[in-house]
């Protein structure tokens, strides 16, 4: 019979041969993923979306929740002590981050994942349109979540600079898919007559959505999310509706519902559907990421805005 074919010796580490001393040749195992807190939903996702399994990521204000009214915990302050990467929106969304970080004894640089955004000035909410504050919902521009997207990653990379090739490598991917979402948006608003490119809801959290896209935005003066609805505002906002003559009123998946209740029983006025505004939606909902979140606005709107009245 023929001989027996030679054996293959496999080189393994510090120039021996794999098989000798125990733990030659072993992979390194993985480093532990960055801690990274988010301050809101929306956030959390452009974070997870450019980490990858490089990251963990906790969201202190969660799915269906208003940042406007949130209310720390002590834990919350402990989790932002254990991070590595603290992403906030900035300009004036979600100040309370710092104190928590203060409070939790984090020392890292707390990351405004905004910075760079042209932005908008918001009217007083005294209702006599001074123009004095920072609109800080950027992040409904798909334009604008791109800047994010690039801060985050860039953030990342100094915490993990193992790991810059691959937080650059996801950005650039999600970076494809957003400018994607951006033309998908211009081209449907665009088939929409200019005349039906204006739409009534809850708070004022669209502006930039509204700059970009050539939809005006119209929210009720005096009725914020944090408020009860009264009789006042809600007659307040009828009279506003008549006077725009707009195809329909939208409510937030943050709001009180029993506004635009009280909107359809008084008022009659059309409901729309239900737009998201400062937050995604549960993992089962229509929103449950930034992506998804967009386009059901789009839709929601688009049907709304696009049919005959």
């Amino acid at each position: 019979p023929p001989p027996p074919p030679p054996r293959t010796r496999r080189r393994g580490g510090a120039g021996g041969w794999a098989g000798g001393a125990a733990g030659r040749g072993r992979a390194r195992p993985p480093p532990p993923p960055l801690e990274v807190t988010a301050s809101f939903s929306i956030l959390g996702d452009f974070v997870r979306q450019v980490g990858g399994e490089r990251v963990t990521v906790r969201t202190l204000v969660g799915p269906d929740e208003d940042a406007h009214a949130f209310q720390p915990r002590p834990s919350d302050a402990r989790a932002i002590g254990a991070s590595a990467v603290v992403v906030t929106n900035g300009l004036g969304f979600d100040d309370w981050v710092a104190r928590l970080a203060r409070s939790g004894g984090y020392k890292g640089k707390v990351v405004a994942a905004s910075e760079g955004i042209a932005t908008l000035a918001m009217a007083d909410d005294d209702g006599h349109g001074h123009q004095h504050a920072v609109d800080p919902h950027a992040w409904q521009d798909v334009g604008n979540a791109v800047r994010y997207v690039d801060n985050i990653a860039a953030a990342l990379a100094a915490a993990d600079p193992a790991g810059a090739a691959s937080y650059r490598a996801n950005a650039e991917r999600y970076r494809g898919r957003l400018k994607a979402l951006d033309a998908e948006i211009r081209a449907a608003f665009a088939a929409i007559p200019a005349e039906r490119r204006k739409v009534v809801s809850s708070h004022d959290a669209f502006a930039y959505f509204g700059r970009a896209y050539g939809v005006r935005f119209v929210a009720p003066v005096g009725v914020s999310n944090n408020a009860e609805p009264t009789a006042q505002g809600v007659a307040r906002l009828i009279r506003q509706l008549k006077a725009e003559k707009a195809p329909a009123v939208f409510i937030e998946n943050i709001a009180d519902p029993r506004l635009i209740e009280r909107i359809r029983t008084e008022g009659g006025a059309r409901i729309g559907g239900t737009l998201y505004s400062d937050a995604l939606s549960a993992a089962d909902g229509p929103a449950a990421d930034y992506i998804a979140m967009m386009r059901h606005n789009l839709g929601t709107m688009r049907e709304a805005l696009g049919s005959a009245p």
